[in-house]
């Protein structure tokens, strides 16, 4: 069974537990469930996690199981190494905080002495699990930006011309332009027969 499901399984049984005793038995649940994500997460997870994965896999002291053993015995995979730890961190909250509610209001000493143990061991592990959300938190700010995608060339469009507009120059054409420019087409003997009439 995936890593999550087992959380939320533990959350449950957290959750409808009927005495104090299914309590301390829930949260010896949760210790183991967080020591098989461990071991899993030190021999498959990302390598920054490695070494908090060993020490969260520590084999700690269980109260006999029972027939049905730990429900950690099911974990098959953890698919998300950091959603999973989010939801195991989660657990080991929930049962660290019925616990001190157990051992708040028990007069059976030996009840009280197992809740300080379990406690222990929930803050222990749940401190493990911080240690390893912060180190896949420094990898994503350490890991390289990908390159930003190039940006689309900008063209700007072409004004729309008529025919008329495409062939006519930029500057407008007086009349004075044309006949300056008629007269410089003309013979060099006109130009000198008109001076000859201008005196």
């Amino acid at each position: 069974m995936e890593a999550e499901r087992l959380v939320q399984a533990g959350l449950r049984g957290l959750a409808e537990s009927g005495t104090a005793h299914d309590i301390v038995a829930e949260a010896w649940q949760a210790r183991a469930l967080a020591q098989a994500i461990g071991s899993h997460l030190a021999l498959c997870g990302p390598l920054e996690l490695r070494g908090e994965a060993r020490g969260l896999s520590e084999a700690g002291e269980y109260p006999a199981w029972g027939a049905a053993g730990p429900r950690a015995a099911r974990l098959t995979g953890v698919g998300d190494p950091r959603s999973a730890l989010t939801a195991l961190g989660g657990l080991l909250t929930e049962v660290g905080v019925a616990l001190v509610g157990v051992a708040s209001v028990t007069d059976d000493e030996g009840l009280y002495w197992q809740c300080m143990e379990a406690i222990d061991a929930a803050d222990e592990a749940g401190d493990r699990v911080r240690g390893m959300l912060r180190r896949l938190d420094v990898r994503e700010q350490v890991r390289p930006r990908p390159p930003d995608p190039p940006r689309p060339r900008t063209t700007i469009p072409r004004q729309d011309r008529t025919p008329a507009q495409e062939r006519t120059p930029e500057r407008e054409q007086t009349p004075e332009r044309e006949q300056t420019r008629e007269r410089d087409r003309e013979p060099e003997h006109d130009r000198e027969r008109d001076r000859a009439r201008d005196r």
